[in-house]
């Protein structure tokens, strides 16, 4: 993978031309379909590494639906956008509270993958897609607020982006999946959503905005209302939503909450199976406090301490009966050595849908 779509003809490097290529197995000899399987897997981190590697000023929420689309074209997929207009008319408050502060407006993104005959399995899976953040009032400023790549915010985007093309390039028997995006920016305008503002969400709880800077979860929180209204079994949410899973657990692993044993198995086989690693963190209901606030149902920052922990607890108050998983990515999902997006997540979500089609 040699990503130069932003250089000029004149700093392109030459690519090293492939001589051979040696196929290691489990098995005595990888079988055609295998390697085959392989290819497609591959073809979709790339576009989740080139999605992550984009520019802000080229990967915009409107580009990002319109890659959407074309993954529906390509592989016969249904794909919803829904416009500002219509994201308001279903309630979604959290969403455009984040959304109103920038000059572009947001694509919320339904990509329907529905398999030939019987579907034994829906799944959802969800992806944090905010292709710039600002930080908003709360400015990400000084070293280490890393605002110079969060173009890479949208991470969880581009991983369920990339999981959309290999399971449409694969076609599995018996699993129906929902691939669902809440994109937009997180700016500062005279209509940028302030610290102290109080947001509902489509489910009717209201959220206390203490920092502007904890967007994502807002955002996912109308996402995952809408994906538990699709009627399906499980839900899987991805997201680079917070700097304390990077601090908890470095810049290999992501964080794996749920309280859902069956789900929680089958990702973290799936982890194994793929190379994505994941660590399996608390959902301690005594933290459930840090994130009451005393105006509203809900505040948008637990406190000092545990952040990964309440932002996932957050989450969990906008899905209601269905088993649900979060992964926090914020680690994995960006290479500070190579200066570039890793593609995390696509086999491993990939390997998890495919896990359903057997």
């Amino acid at each position: 993978y040699i990503d130069d779509r932003y250089k000029s003809s004149d700093n392109i490097e030459n690519t090293i031309k492939t001589k051979s290529i040696d196929i290691f197995s489990e098995k005595s000899e990888a079988s055609e379909d295998e390697i085959l399987i392989g290819k497609k897997i591959a073809l979709g981190v790339n576009l989740a590494k080139d999605l992550v590697n984009a520019p802000p000023n080229f990967l915009t929420p409107a580009s990002m639906a319109d890659t959407a689309i074309m993954i529906a074209k390509e592989h016969k997929m249904e794909c919803e956008i829904l416009e500002e207009s219509e994201i308001r008319k279903m309630g979604m408050g959290a969403y455009l509270g984040v959304s109103q502060g920038s000059g572009l407006p947001p694509k919320f993104i339904h990509l329907t993958y529905t398999p030939k005959g019987t579907v034994k399995k829906k799944l959802a899976i969800v992806g944090k897609g905010l292709t710039f953040d600002s930080g908003g009032y709360n400015l990400k400023a000084g070293a280490g607020s890393m605002i110079e790549l969060m173009k890479f915010d949208m991470g969880g985007a581009a991983a369920t982006l990339g999981t959309a093309k290999v399971i449409g390039n694969i076609s599995p028997d018996n699993v129906e999946v929902h691939f669902i995006i809440a994109a937009c920016e997180n700016m500062i305008s005279d209509k940028a959503m302030r610290p102290g503002d109080i947001l509902t969400a489509s489910n009717g709880k209201t959220i206390e905005v203490l920092n502007t800077d904890a967007e994502g979860r807002l955002t996912l929180a109308d996402a995952l209302i809408y994906a538990e209204n699709q009627n399906v079994d499980f839900i899987v949410d991805c997201a680079t939503l917070t700097g304390a899973a990077i601090v908890a657990l470095g810049p290999h692993y992501a964080c794996l909450y749920s309280d859902n044993d069956e789900l929680r198995s089958g990702l973290l086989n799936s982890s194994k199976k793929s190379g994505d690693k994941l660590w399996h963190m608390p959902l301690p209901a005594e933290y459930n406090e840090m994130i009451k606030s005393k105006i509203a149902d809900l505040k948008n920052v637990g406190g000092k301490w545990g952040g990964s922990i309440t932002a996932a607890l957050f989450l969990k108050e906008f899905v209601n009966d269905t088993p649900w998983a979060h992964i926090d990515l914020a680690g994995p999902v960006w290479s500070e050595k190579e200066g570039a997006a890793t593609g995390y997540g696509v086999r491993l979500l990939s390997s998890w849908v495919l896990s359903h089609s057997e």
